[in-house]
């Protein structure tokens, strides 16, 4: 019996992204299913879906430089 290879890429700034996985363990214990092939598990917390990412830490990223558009705006 060969074992299934499971790989895991960090995003900088972003998820990281399981291939091959069955299953994930959450820190608590909690066992989700994994259906699919490809996976994205938050690392930021802030995922209403935790524990997969659901792009929450796409407005901290993009936050700062709304706010630096603005301040040019004003000036």
């Amino acid at each position: 019996m060969s074992a299934k290879r499971v790989t895991v890429t960090e995003c900088p700034g972003g998820p990281l992204l399981v291939r091959g996985a069955d299953e994930v363990v959450g820190f608590d214990g909690s066992v989700a299913q994994v259906e699919r092939s490809v996976v994205a598990l938050c690392r930021c917390g802030r995922s209403a879906r935790m524990p997969w990412c659901d792009a929450s830490h796409r407005d901290k990223r993009r936050r700062p430089q709304r706010e630096k558009d603005e301040q040019t705006k004003e000036t």
